[in-house]
């Protein structure tokens, strides 16, 4: 039956849902890629039944959560765990993010499962000294290696805060390679996923921060095992993989321009840690597997048509793009309800999530296309949009 959606003037467009999935959808063996290696970000569902408030500490389904990771690793791809799209920072503490680690680490020692988990500062809740910044660091460092997973070096709001310079980061970050047991990936995440990231690695300039950001890894290049890179520019992030000491990886996170990254280039290729493919998982399990048999053209061709939607869910602010990943999530059947930690589902508006809806049906992407409109309906109705 048809759906009339509304868009951003106010007007309804008919809509007539899929009837079935892609194929590549419902794909998928669970074994390892050997080309490329994937992470996807993963969110975390809330406890809808929990009686909380926008600030209240996250009240997280634990069983439901650590499903959809089962969902992903079923696949074969590894979870990037307790990062920016779980609401790191936007509703999700530190004690919440402690706790999602310890759980999701064992759940991946259980099934086999590839994990890496975030590690930052955020149990700082106020202004804090750099050697308050390199104790928080430390303390979350020490609980992800204590899990078993490998550690992510997530950009910090308390350092961008301290710092004087870029010989502040230089000083902290090489205090933590030191240190760190395995090699780590850093992550630089721009301030378009979080303003108050702005001038990370000592400069506004990205040209400078790029330079002091290369400075950290060529200095311990034993103790990095990649970078990711979330600026949402493309070229920016050839060059940077291109300066990369040899055996350190790039794994994008530009969920602008993450096809053609992953494909490469006669001069190398990007790895993938992205958000994007919380909702893409199957999807772009499959593509990444077309690709290890060396057919870059059909790996472009079967994830060329979703940076559209991908786009649609990080523009700006692009911050608020959780909302979009968790409404999917609820519309494939992978949870209940449609419900965030935080409050976060009414950061976008009803034509954003109709559109959503829209590109994420046309490219075949719900498990049950019939549930998914079902549930479609009932969110429209329960804005007042008859059918």
């Amino acid at each position: 039956m048809t759906l009339h959606l509304p868009d951003a003037h106010g007007t309804l467009r008919a809509h007539e849902p899929r009837t079935e999935p892609l194929p590549a959808v419902r794909s998928g063996t669970g074994s390892a890629f050997t080309s490329r290696t994937v992470f996807s970000a993963a969110h975390v569902v809330a406890d809808p039944y929990a009686d909380t408030t926008p600030d209240s500490p996250a009240a997280v389904d634990w069983d439901a959560t650590l499903a959809f990771r089962r969902h992903l690793w079923s696949h074969g791809l590894g979870v990037a765990e307790a990062m920016d799209t779980a609401q790191r920072g936007m509703g999700l503490d530190w004690a919440g993010a402690a706790e999602l680690i310890r759980r999701s680490a064992a759940e991946a020692k259980a099934v086999g499962g590839l994990i890496a988990c975030g590690v930052g500062t955020d149990q700082l809740t106020g202004p804090a000294t750099l050697a308050e910044v390199r104790a928080a660091y430390e303390e979350q460092l020490a609980l992800v290696e204590g899990s078993g997973a490998k550690a992510i070096l997530m950009a910090s709001r308390a350092l961008a805060a301290a710092a004087r310079g870029p010989e502040d980061y230089l000083e902290v970050y090489g205090h933590l390679l030191r240190q760190a047991s395995e090699p780590v990936v850093l992550h630089w995440l721009g301030p378009m996923f979080d303003p108050a990231l702005e001038g990370y690695w000592g400069s506004s300039d990205l040209d400078a921060a790029t330079d002091t950001f290369l400075e950290v890894i060529t200095a311990h290049p034993d103790k990095v095992d990649g970078i990711k890179v979330s600026l949402l520019e493309a070229r920016r992030e050839i060059d940077i993989r291109r300066r990369l000491p040899q055996g350190v990886r790039c794994y994008t996170g530009d969920d602008f321009n993450y096809p053609e990254l992953i494909a490469g280039d006669e001069k190398g290729f990007s790895h993938a840690l992205l958000g994007i493919f919380d909702p893409l998982g199957p999807l772009a399990a499959e593509a990444v597997r077309v690709l290890d048999t060396g057919n870059a053209d059909g790996f472009r061709e079967l994830l060329d048509p979703t940076v559209e939607l991908s786009r649609h869910l990080f523009r700006a602010p692009t911050r608020f793009y959780k909302t979009g990943v968790v409404y999917l999530a609820w519309l494939a059947g992978h949870q209940s309800h449609f419900t965030m930690v935080g409050g976060l589902q009414s950061a976008r508006s009803l034509p954003h999530l109709a559109r959503a809806y829209e590109l994420a049906d046309g490219l075949g992407l719900f498990p049950d296309p019939k549930l998914a409109e079902e549930r479609m309906r009932n969110l429209l109705s329960l804005y007042g949009v008859n059918q």
